[in-house]
């Protein structure tokens, strides 16, 4: 899988980057060829999925058991791919950190990105739950049927929202930052959670700049405590990797995973496949994630022969809502369609 949180680790755009040379990568999908001596519950030839700690994009992978598993029959590699962080995170923070329930209200942003996708499935598994998306134009008429109410990732959406809902909303998931931390303070109803789980505005340039960086975070407004105990307003992240590979709760995110594949059984969510992208095109297809082109998740796919015109299509931003052109090979994995058919 390929996630905008690579983009930042190649960028250097992370606390404590790795050193060079190294093999990006957090999740992925695969068939067991082998099993430490006291593995069990797994076999060779079994096909998995699994987080990993770097190193996902790889022919051959290696990582801990409780970070790895099983696919269900009917689906594919490519959805197994997409499946793990987009819809992990997305659980985490509408049911472990914001306690979604019935009747609530949900602001989120990129909502045509994967993890925009699966936060807007998991909400259509609650009664009555109503989904205010951000998202460039050109994807609106992808994912119209997603969300409740779609608005321009450049328009004033504050606006918006407040003329649709006078009070705001209860939960704001954020994956920008920068300006975009105040705006969602500033939409959150009485006993309202914001979550800040990304910061995808500081990624803004092919290299890095120290400049957009400051600047980005700068434009974060400065946390009040005192104001948020006057306004009964609650703050909190959430970084899926960290508490996988730091702080230890595996054994939680087994649990979540659980239930997902539960949903996914019942076909009550499905992983959106954008587009595979072979190895060698990892580039192009990090410039796609760059400048917001996908609609779900890019995945490569070690098996994948390089397609020049793919990669050369596929770099241009459809900023001005022109289609782009469908190619040859895997078309069962890269339908431009929203998931409620």
């Amino acid at each position: 899988g390929l996630n905008f949180i690579d983009l930042m680790v190649r960028q250097g755009n992370i606390d404590n980057p790795p050193k060079t040379p190294l093999v990006p990568g957090f999740e992925c999908s695969g068939i067991v060829e082998a099993l430490g001596d006291s593995v069990k519950g797994f076999e060779i030839g079994d096909r998995v999925m699994a987080f990993v700690n770097y190193n996902a994009w790889a022919e051959v992978v290696c990582t801990p058991v409780e970070f790895v598993y099983k696919i269900p029959d009917d689906m594919n590699f490519s959805e197994a791919a997409a499946f793990p962080m987009n819809f992990v995170t997305a659980y985490m923070m509408l049911f472990e950190v914001a306690n979604l329930r019935e009747g609530m209200s949900v602001l989120v942003h990129s909502a045509g990105g994967g993890v925009g996708q699966a936060v807007a499935q998991l909400c259509s598994t609650i009664p009555n739950v109503t989904v205010f998306g951000t998202a460039s134009s050109f994807k609106h008429e992808a994912i119209k049927n997603s969300v409740t109410h779609l608005f321009d990732r450049n328009a004033d959406y504050v606006q918006e929202v407040k003329r649709i809902s006078a009070d705001g909303v209860d939960i704001v998931l954020d994956c920008l930052c920068g300006e975009n931390t105040g705006k969602g303070l500033s939409l959150l109803k009485p006993l309202g959670t914001y979550i800040l789980y990304g910061s995808s505005n500081m990624v803004t340039g092919e290299t890095k700049s120290f400049f957009s960086f400051a600047k980005s975070w700068w434009q974060v407004e400065k946390v009040n405590p005192i104001k948020l105990y006057e306004e009964n307003k609650v703050i909190a992240g959430f970084s899926l990797l960290n508490l996988l590979f730091k702080q230890n709760r595996g054994g939680l995110i087994k649990v979540v995973m659980d239930k997902l594949l539960n949903l996914y059984n019942n076909k009550k969510i499905k992983p959106v496949v954008d587009s595979l992208w072979a190895l060698e095109e990892v580039k192009e297809a990090m410039q796609r994630i760059h400048d917001r082109g996908n609609i779900g998740k890019l995945i490569l796919d070690v098996e994948k022969a390089p397609t020049p015109l793919m990669a050369n299509d596929s770099t241009e931003t459809s900023e001005a809502g022109e289609e782009e052109e469908d190619h040859e090979g895997d078309n069962e994995n890269k339908e431009r369609m929203p998931f409620i058919q």
